[in-house]
């Protein structure tokens, strides 16, 4: 036995913290997870589900210790083990044998961002698929790619605000941003930013902890983001609010757009949103009047239809009301860019084979069933992603996925439901059990964590892993040899100025480095500019134009029939993770308005029947005026198991995709809910 020891580590889930933790090790097991005040944005603060989960996830039953092949149908979860070898030679023959048959884009990668460090989110398994030729796959569709590419149309790929500098904020608009849940440092700065007197407008369907709590909150209809923000700025035109000086010199088609806005009068525009027109007044006089002010758009708006004209309409008004330069003025929520990552060096770009085809996530199933170029997918690696509980059109996904011709491999942490359609499960390490590099799209600190524990049973990390398959392929490429050393190398330009002389030997020395400029963060229009085509902020975009024949936001009306489910982010779960743990099995609520439940002769916790052409769920009935009226809402990500019909919720999300960016409409499914004996 071994005396209890503490170490540093770093939290790699999805979401923009990045929290530095405190793990207390015991016999080589996680015993305990604590926040660090390591990173001083974190500063010791971690949320309830990291502490109280992350133990059972690292040695709980669910955990995968060994190779298993399946020994029962597609879907099934039954398996036996056997051993590497056996498993690497299985995986090499089969997947040869695809290529033989359909060529080499009949292989594909199915993984998105299960864990965010450098290394493990995605390095030598890109390495491996480029070498191999495979198809390649567009991830961003599936979350933050239409709030990116709108984002970008606008500024460019420059970093947004520090969220620490909101406690200089005078104003602070929270839009689609359940902060309390998915950005829970922001939201301890808010408090801060309250007492120094700032006033807070929330957007947001749901009246979350932090609608509760602002001076003004509006309750839209889901996908009327646009609307809304299109008639602020034609308020802010009309009350002469609109900073003219900065947009001379700095936004590039202005008078287009505010000829664009004006159409959105209050009243008109107040219809469409089911708010009331004064409320509308009374945010523009408040983003007119107020300064600094910060916005913090979150990822929620961009989930229907309309996403990409929604946040392009958000994010527009700061330049609009000259917002930018001064701390807490700008926007947050975009500190992806300031990490200076070398990404084609990480990933090996060079050793893609030219030509080869792209897949939106989304498609996924229609190339399995009915590729539109004759060749389908017939070989899957499925890693650092939990398709099946977190994709739209769940029984499609999972249709596709029992295709009794597609071989597909599984490499995760516990036997998910995804990985229950594998042919060949490879067990994967936890971050504890790795080093890695992590940066954060929702904070400036770069961190380093080593392993804490040793790799529990016979679990590789990813790049082990796919070092292994390399050479099991015949790859002998230098690439492949590379040691993790190297690849944390690789990974990030040491010279550039935001790194201000850190090297990687400093932060594995228990350095964290923020991302700034030596006198000062960084900040558009202080020291950063656009880095659009123009140089300008452009309101008006050609690329947009070209891609999608939208210039200019626009608005499209949704059907009307059934209520609009949302799926809004979890206390008990990170996406899908820690959704094995039993607290997270069983039933889900689903949250109503009273008046929707008064008519539809609903009783608070009865179970409910929710559904629509696409599959039904069952659900606890919980009647709340934390929902508008028309509106229901379940929490995203939990397992088939949870619903005694064998799906979740995200079977009843429609495949429809948003108008840039071609992401996924989460926000945009409408569905009946009835008493469970009907």
């Amino acid at each position: 036995m071994s005396f209890p020891s503490e170490h540093h580590s770093v939290c790699p889930l999805d979401c923009p913290d990045t929290c530095s933790l405190s793990v207390r090790v015991e016999d080589d097991k996680v015993v305990r997870v604590r926040g660090s005040a390591h990173n001083p944005f974190t500063a010791s603060v971690i949320c309830s589900k990291v502490s109280k989960f992350y133990p059972g996830f690292v040695h709980g039953q669910a955990r995968l210790t060994q190779p298993l092949k399946r020994c029962g149908e597609k879907g099934s979860g039954q398996f036996e083990p056997i051993d590497w070898r056996e498993a690497l030679d299985l995986i090499c023959a089969r997947v040869s044998q695809v290529i033989s048959e359909y060529g080499v884009q009949a292989v594909a990668p199915l993984n998105y961002s299960g864990p965010h460090g450098m290394l493990s989110g995605g390095s030598m398994d890109r390495r491996f698929f480029h070498r191999l030729g495979a198809t390649e796959l567009q991830r961003d569709p599936l979350c933050a790619g239409v709030w990116g590419e709108a984002y970008e149309s606008l500024y460019g790929a420059v970093p947004g605000m520090s969220p620490e500098l909101v406690v200089h904020s005078k104003l602070v608009v929270i839009w689609g941003n359940n902060t309390a849940v998915s950005n829970l440092h922001f939201h301890r700065l808010l408090k801060t930013a309250r007492e120094n007197g700032a006033k807070v407008v929330v957007v947001d369907p749901r009246k979350t902890k932090i609608a509760s709590q602002a001076d003004l909150h509006l309750a839209l209809m889901p996908g009327t983001d646009v609307v809304l923000g299109l008639a602020v700025a034609a308020l802010l035109d009309a009350h002469d609010a609109i900073d003219r000086e900065f947009a001379s010199e700095h936004i590039k088609g202005l008078d287009a757009y505010l000829d664009n806005a004006r159409e959105w009068t209050p009243e008109k525009a107040a219809s469409v949103c089911g708010l009331a027109a004064d409320d509308i007044r009374e945010f523009a006089r408040l983003y007119g009047e107020l300064s600094p002010a910060a916005l913090s758009v979150g990822i929620g708006a961009e989930r229907n239809r309309n996403g990409g004209s929604g946040v392009r309409a958000a994010l527009a008004l700061p330049a609009l009301a000259g917002k930018f330069g001064v701390p807490g003025g700008g926007i947050m929520g975009k500190s992806s860019p300031a990490f200076p990552k070398r990404g084609d060096a990480l990933t090996g770009a060079h050793l893609r084979r030219e030509p080869t085809r792209e897949v939106n996530i989304l498609d996924v199933p229609t190339w399995i069933t009915e590729p539109a170029d004759g060749v389908p997918l017939r070989a899957l690696f499925a890693y650092n992603h939990n398709a099946v509980a977190v994709h739209p059109d769940q029984n499609r996904l999972r249709e596709a996925l029992s295709h009794p011709d597609l071989f597909m491999v599984g490499i995760d942490v516990e036997l998910n439901d995804t990985l229950r359609y594998a042919d060949v499960i490879l067990p994967a390490c936890t971050h504890f059990e790795h080093a890695d590099l992590y940066g954060a799209y929702g904070q400036p600190y770069l961190q380093y964590a080593a392993a804490v524990i040793p790799p529990v049973g016979e679990a590789l990390s990813n790049m082990e892993i796919f070092r292994l398959l390399a050479a099991r392929f015949g790859f002998g490429e230098s690439e492949f040899r590379d040691t993790d050393e190297e690849l944390m190398a690789s990974a990030l330009d040491w010279q550039h100025p935001h790194l201000q002389g850190t090297t990687l030997a400093d932060l594995k020395a228990g350095k964290v480095q923020e991302m700034r400029l030596p006198d000062a963060p960084l900040m558009l229009f202080a020291n950063l500019t656009p880095r659009t085509p123009s140089g300008k902020v452009e309101l008006w975009s050609d690329a947009l134009d070209a891609a999608y024949q939208l210039p200019l936001p626009v608005y499209q009306a949704p059907p009307q029939e059934g209520l609009v489910l949302l799926t809004p982010a979890s206390n008990g779960r990170t996406n899908s993770t820690f959704g094995s743990d039993q607290s997270n099995r069983r039933v889900q609520v689903l949250q109503m308005h009273p008046d929707d439940a008064e008519r539809l002769v609903l009783t608070e916790g009865s179970p409910v029947r929710v559904h629509n052409d696409l599959g039904e769920v069952v659900l606890k009935l919980q009647i709340s005026e934390q929902v508008r009226p028309g509106v229901v809402s379940c929490d995203k990500g939990a397992w088939l198991d949870a619903s005694e019909t064998g799906q979740s919720c995200n079977a009843l999300i429609p495949a429809i995709k948003a108008n840039i960016g071609q992401g996924a409409c989460y926000h945009d499914a409408r569905v009946q809910v009835s008493p469970l004996t009907a």
